[in-house]
């Protein structure tokens, strides 16, 4: 592989791992509650605080992925992930296993944002939309492989063996990018290098201010349309449709292959079409397909409606990294990737405990239909907010 190819091969196993534990702990929270005998609440806590952890390490490894460079603080953090992914398997009770959850988080936090960044940077901007896409799709790589092999395997090994298999892939990670280079781009804006505090800089002015704020938003109710259906999803399929749980992973798995075609789509067309363009189709067909997902009535009309909804609520994961690597500077532009991704992950992240909470009180129907509506909201911040960007035309920018 040439070094274009590394970073791209290194950016994507990593999301991938993202990917694999979030949905694998969805998977193991049943056998979780009944073994150590936690609530509801407790056992949407671990998955809300590991999202919130991803936002404390989203921010922290983004911020020194500025300063050391990006390979450096990959391998750092994704070492840092496999450890305490271990450590969950030999947890006692919840507060230990909280506690592994949310130090794993931190080290997983920074693999969307920084594998972003390193592509951005080793490919040139007119193909930054479908490389963006495949690290977006690497996601779903790992997700539909967590829900094909963890209703398999969890029989067998139990929960804390899949958390041992889950931190496994990390070590092969780490090995790939110990030997790839910082890119060019960011070896000269450590040269030129003038930037303040690469927080600080995200919020300086009224014109960064409003990029960094449309930003937020974008990625806030991104990750709570896909968490707040993702994470129920499997619930959801056994309860109301009495699924067994292989069958689920099933269902989950088209929803997934839905989300992966919608995210090779997207990259296609903004390198075509332009990203603005991109969004508001998506977001508008994404607040429509959750809605109708919603008024499904069996099963097998369930698995087409899941196809649907999966390609738009999904569909526009890659697309944040080549919008934010297009709006900020290589001196802060793994601060950007990683701390407003990962803040509006973490803010996402209550997703799950919304849709929990409206479980209580109402139906999945209901509950749906409240996601659904949330892209009203996105379809507006993209169309009065986000600046238009022609990818034929974009320069990189140092600093």
């Amino acid at each position: 592989m040439n070094l274009q190819q590394r970073a791209l091969f290194a950016a994507m196993s990593g999301y991938a791992i993202d990917g694999f534990d979030i949905i694998m702990l969805s998977f193991l929270l049943p056998e979780i509650m009944q073994t150590m005998h936690l609530t509801s609440v407790q056992a949407g806590a671990l998955m809300t605080w590991t999202l919130i952890g991803g936002a404390i390490g989203g921010i922290l490894f983004g911020t020194i992925g500025d300063y050391i460079g990006r390979v450096r603080t990959l391998n750092i953090a994704i070492l840092m992930f496999s450890l305490f992914t271990f450590l969950c398997a030999f947890s006692v009770g919840f507060s230990d296993l909280l506690t592994w959850r949310i130090l794993a988080g931190i080290g997983l936090g920074c693999e969307f944002g920084l594998g972003m960044t390193l592509v951005s940077e080793y490919y040139p901007a007119t193909m930054r939309g479908r490389i963006t896409s495949w690290v977006g799709m690497s996601w779903q790589f790992g997700v539909l492989a967590a829900s094909l092999f963890t209703p398999l395997l969890l029989p067998f090994v139990g929960w804390r063996g899949m958390f041992v298999i889950g931190g496994t892939p990390a070590v092969m990670a780490w090995v790939i990018r110990h030997s790839l280079p910082e890119s060019e781009a960011f070896q000269k804006s450590q040269r030129v290098q003038t930037m303040q505090f690469p927080l600080w800089e995200l919020f300086r002015g009224w014109s960064m201010c409003k990029k960094s704020l449309s930003i937020l938003c974008l990625s806030t109710i991104q990750n709570f349309g896909y968490y707040g259906l993702m994470i129920w999803l499997p619930s959801y399929l056994v309860v109301h449709f009495h699924l067994p749980l292989h069958l689920s992973g099933i269902w989950t798995a088209v929803s997934v292959c839905g989300m992966m075609a919608g995210v090779f789509i997207f990259g296609r067309i903004s390198d075509k079409f332009g990203l603005k363009k991109s969004f508001l189709i998506y977001q508008c067909f994404a607040g429509i397909s959750v809605g109708v997902y919603a008024l499904m009535t069996t099963a097998s009309a369930l698995l087409f409606a899941g196809f649907i909804a999966g390609f738009f609520v999904n569909g526009m994961m890659g697309g944040y990294g080549a919008l934010i690597a297009s709006l900020y500077p290589t001196a802060i532009r793994s601060t950007a990737q990683n701390a407003l991704w990962s803040i509006g992950r973490a803010i996402g992240g209550l997703g799950p405990a919304l849709f929990g909470l409206i479980l209580a009180h109402t139906s999945y129907t209901s509950a749906l239909f409240v996601l659904s509506s949330i892209y009203i909201i996105d379809f507006l911040v993209t169309f009065f907010l986000v600046p238009t960007i022609d990818f034929k035309n974009t320069k990189e920018i140092i600093a």
